[in-house]
């Protein structure tokens, strides 16, 4: 029996290495030592005696036996050597006793190669064996900028708290962010029973993963495994059984395939890329008109979910009127529903749960912080449709949308400089978010075409121990933009942009203005029209509704004090903004480190807009360190999911405000 079970051994290894030598690849097993003749070695730590993944035993430490194996770790010589007798042999003590003796293996950047053992490993591996007992010395290279090297440095840090070498991400920060949905803070250390659940969890996720077809996936297990902890929650899924992930993993399959491809968003920036789908061309986004399954908007009945309460919150007051304009616009024919102050886990999926309860069949979740259960919500419920307002989320199950704000701070900045005595000007900022950026350099950008010489002192109202407003009086700074509305509890004018002079006395310039009410009445004609049928797109993009001034969803009032030719300057570069024959992010443009972040005849892209993580070069201030922040607005930047902070310099980010 153990004879026939070599020769089946043997086939797969000659399968593999013809398989390897048609495409140029090294047919027999690496060598670690012909690895770090070119690698620098800093350390070498003995773990002791521990299980480890046989799919990640991958070569052997020495050169002596590597051509007896194909790159798989199955046999290439015949069954009547010697070596094929010893295969035999160990093959009928797996089946009868089990193999039990450790292995002896080098781990380097997470992966294993056998110094002792090697045969013991191709017949695990052959029977389907999921780990095998090993003496571990771990071998750890020399800090460099190669990504691999990153990650394996990230996975050290996860190591020391969780004693798991399971764990391995293709993305920086995916420990961080798995440690997050496990509700831990980096560098606690885990309890016995914390590591024991944790790896049994992911060794049922694995099995699953794995039979489900997960190899077939340009992504790693642990990849998948963080997209199926964020989405269902870290509580949930720990007890999960195989037969239940299995089912979990259908669910989320477009979700996985989204991930694996990159998280790609597609931005519409127009809703006549919706509306004339007829003409897209195969390089848009779909043929989204589908005019035999048109609703009624009677059909509907649509949900918002607030954090806060109109009265407490500019934000959701926005929304709010947003959502008495889309009553008004369809005559009463569309019924709606609001649910305020669901500003934490428990109290948004509460809402949730009262919507569906309630047969909405259109949800609207209108803070970032919903992201998450907004997109279990789509999964669970995929007759409802869900909507979340964010920018630069990538779910495939839901659409997101958002406003280019940067359009009309642009416009802001261009008319305080036109205004402004000198070359100071304020402006607060909230949270240091995706958007939030755009809009203070778009806003610098706009102060410096009319005054090349003007500065933006850049101020954060969510950072901690610090006055916005007594800062600027310290420079003597006259001309600000604070928020963008006011909120009807604490009515102020100190919005929009104003100069508040030395006495005291305020004069209102100019808001920005949100029209969500045109925002939300453009989404629905989309859905009423039937064009709203995502399955084409399910797993390739996620779908990011996008619209600015030429959609007439952002706008300035500006005063009607201004000077004449103020008020036509700015009306000349509102009509070229909604014409599109002007941006405001083209040209050359320099951040603060001295740096060419767009060249003299290029445009930003949408992508480096949304993602955008430096400021210009007449912008006085900084991004503030993360534990800088206020709690609320700590809260928020981790609830974003990647956020600014990971895509600068973390380490920088974690030193200046003493983590590390």
């Amino acid at each position: 029996m153990a004879l026939y079970d070599y020769v089946g051994a043997l086939r797969r290894g000659r399968r593999q290495y013809q398989a390897s030598v048609s495409k140029g690849e090294y047919p027999y097993l690496p060598v670690l030592d012909a690895i770090l003749s070119y690698t620098d070695i800093v350390s070498e730590v003995n773990l002791g005696i521990m299980d480890i993944p046989l799919e990640k035993v991958v070569g052997t430490k020495t050169e002596g036996r590597t051509s007896a194996f194909a790159s798989n770790f199955m046999p290439l010589l015949s069954e009547k050597s010697e070596f094929g007798a010893k295969w035999a042999y160990l093959y009928d003590h797996q089946i009868e006793e089990g193999i039990h003796d450790p292995i002896v293996a080098y781990e380097f950047m997470n992966q294993y190669y056998v110094q002792e053992g090697n045969k013991r490993v191709s017949v695990l591996k052959y029977v389907g064996a999921f780990s095998i007992s090993a003496s571990v010395t771990r071998l750890i290279p020399k800090r460099t900028d190669d990504l691999d090297n990153k990650l394996y440095y990230e996975f050290l840090d996860f190591y020391q708290v969780s004693f798991n070498c399971d764990i391995w991400f293709s993305k920086e920060g995916s420990y961080d962010r798995l440690i997050k949905a496990m509700n831990k803070n980096p560098g606690e250390p885990w309890s016995e029973d914390d590591r024991i659940i944790f790896k049994s969890a992911y060794d049922r996720f694995s099995k699953a993963f794995h039979v489900f077809g997960g190899d077939d996936y340009d992504m790693t297990c642990s990849d998948a495994f963080l997209v199926y902890v964020e989405l269902l929650g870290y509580d949930e899924v720990k007890d999960r059984i195989e037969g239940q992930i299995k089912k979990d993993l259908v669910k989320i399959k477009d979700e996985l395939l989204l991930a694996s491809r990159g998280n790609k968003i597609a931005l519409v920036e127009q809703p006549e890329e919706m509306e004339e789908a007829p003409d897209i061309s195969p390089l848009k986004l779909i043929n989204w008109l589908r005019p035999f399954q048109a609703i009624e908007p009677q059909m509907l009945k649509i949900a918002f979910i607030h954090a806060k309460t109109a009265e407490t919150s500019s934000w959701t007051y926005g929304h709010e009127l947003g959502r008495m304009h889309l009553e008004q616009a369809f005559n009463g024919d569309i019924e709606t529903i609001a649910f305020f102050n669901a500003d934490s886990e428990p109290e948004i999926a509460g809402a949730i749960e009262l919507a569906i309860a309630s047969r909405c069949n259109v949800i609207f979740t209108t803070a970032s912080q919903m992201i998450n259960l907004s997109v279990k919500t789509a999964i669970d419920h995929p007759e409802v449709k869900v909507f979340n307002c964010s920018v630069n989320m990538s779910y495939s199950s839901i659409c997101t949308y958002y406003g280019r704000m940067y359009e009309s701070k642009f416009l802001m900045g261009a008319l305080a400089a036109s205004m402004s005595q000198d070359e100071k000007i304020g402006y607060i900022a909230d949270y240091p978010i995706y958007g939030n950026i755009a809009n203070i350099n778009a806003f610098a950008l706009g102060a410096r075409m009319i005054n090349p010489y003007a500065r933006v002192y850049l101020e954060w109202s969510r950072v901690k121990d610090r006055e916005p407003q007594a800062e600027f009086g310290k420079e003597g700074i006259a001309f600000i933009s604070g928020d963008d509305m006011i909120t009807p509890q604490t009515p102020s004018r100190e919005y929009g942009l104003y100069q508040k002079n030395a006495d005291g006395s305020l004069r209102n310039l100019a808001t920005p203005i949100w029209h969500w009410g045109k925002f939300y009445e453009r989404i629905i004609n989309i859905i009423c029209h039937g064009d709203f049928d995502r399955k084409e797109m399910k797993g390739k993009q996620a779908i990011n509704y996008w619209w600015g001034m030429s959609a007439d969803v952002i706008d300035v009032i500006c005063s009607q004090s201004l000077p004449h030719g103020t008020s036509r300057l700015l009306a000349f570069l509102r009509n070229s903004i909604r014409a599109g024959s002007f941006q405001p992010f083209e040209g050359i443009i320099y951040s603060q480190d001295g740096q060419i972040q767009c060249g003299e005849n290029d445009s930003l892209t949408p992508e480096e807009i949304t993602t955008m993580n430096w400021l210009t070069e007449n912008v006085v201030g900084q991004i503030p360190a993360f534990d800088d922040l206020t709690e609320e607005a700590r809260s928020l930047v981790r609830l974003q999911g990647q956020t600014i902070y990971e895509n600068t310099d973390m380490e920088e980010q974690r030193e200046d405000s003493g983590t590390v």
